[in-house]
């Protein structure tokens, strides 16, 4: 009876080793020209949040440009090695765990997903130039003992293309950093990212479309969830690994639900509640969840008194509605 005994606790172990009690209750710090003090990092707290993403970057020229250029002098300080530890250490000192999330910007915005080389020597020197980004931010966030490093930020075709190099990378920054690992995840990329066994967490960046209407409601928002988090579960339990939404967050304008993923600066009319209301609807669809570890809200500017606002219609949910909404369900489920 011993003998079952042991072997029935060890599997309820094993059944239950994706669930998650502690949430990760999030905000994605962006990097700025400067350093970080005090009066930056308040609003960060009195937003209960418990987790900061800080963002170093990396540039390409364009989506066939082999070279990942990073940490010049060239760039803002928070984009660079330096400002980027600075900006953890600051964070940590404040009670505010750390997502070290190196990502990379091409010129003229163009979608990361689409970086494909046209011949092998682009394709080598791409991944030479690469591996030095990611394992320079590896080594920091070994320095600050970042609680969780990100290998990277929606770069399916680099994956689809170049398998055995992704394999390698993760390898190699088990060697410098010791911390949970994860790669942000275009929401329409997960499914077929194939190096989860390895990480520790499926991050998803969570621009899920929801709803074609202007101004839809909870209800309707809640239901178009479903399906969507039928293929999150599913993955998590096939995988036993916890879902973690690298981004998550919506527009503060009309029709929010839409197309959650965009970027432009569009006019579309600013609609507050829209934003506010379809934040409070991903809460109450995936906190409750065991399977699910939290997330990242995108996107929080450190000059918090100057951020966002009233007239506001792009992802930061600082001096608006939404942010009111995080506060009380960040400090309500810890």
């Amino acid at each position: 009876m011993k003998v079952w005994g042991l072997l029935f606790l060890c599997l309820l172990q094993f059944s239950c080793s994706s669930q998650v009690t502690e949430k990760i209750n999030g905000v994605s710090f962006v990097a700025s020209r400067e350093k970080v003090q005090q009066e930056h990092i308040d609003p960060v707290v009195a937003v209960n949040a418990n987790y900061a993403a800080v963002m170093p970057f990396g540039f390409i020229r364009s989506l066939s440009a082999p070279s990942v250029v990073f940490n010049t002098e060239r760039q803002w300080f928070g984009e660079t090695r330096t400002g980027a530890k600075q900006y953890a250490q600051k964070l940590q000192q404040n009670g505010i765990k750390v997502m070290v999330k190196p990502q990379i910007w091409v010129w003229r915005g163009e979608f990361t997903g689409k970086i494909a080389m046209e011949n092998e020597a682009d394709w080598q020197t791409l991944e030479k130039t690469y591996l030095d980004f990611i394992l320079t931010y590896a080594e920091m966030a070994e320095e600050v003992k970042a609680s969780l490093f990100c290998i990277g930020t929606e770069l399916e075709q680099f994956v689809k293309q170049r398998p055995q190099f992704w394999d390698d990378l993760i390898t190699k920054v088990k060697e410098r950093y010791s911390g949970k690992l994860t790669y942000a995840a275009n929401w329409d990329e997960y499914t077929r990212t194939p190096f989860w066994e390895q990480l520790d967490y499926i991050g998803v960046d969570a621009y899920f479309p929801l709803s074609e209407s202007k101004n839809p409601s909870k209800v309707e928002m809640s239901a178009a969830w479903q399906k969507w988090k039928v293929q999150l579960q599913d993955i998590a339990n096939h995988t036993n690994k916890p879902i973690l939404f690298t981004e998550f967050g919506y527009r503060s304008m009309d029709f929010t639900a839409k197309k959650p993923w965009l970027v432009d600066r569009n006019q579309m009319e600013v609609n507050l509640k829209a934003q506010a209301e379809a934040t409070q609807v991903i809460f109450d669809e995936f906190w409750k969840e065991a399977w699910f570890a939290g997330g990242f809200v995108w996107k929080w500017f450190i000059h918090h008194k100057r951020s966002g606002g009233a007239g506001d219609n792009r992802f930061t949910p600082q001096n608006k509605p939404a942010e009111t909404v995080i506060k009380k369900f960040y400090g309500d489920y810890k």
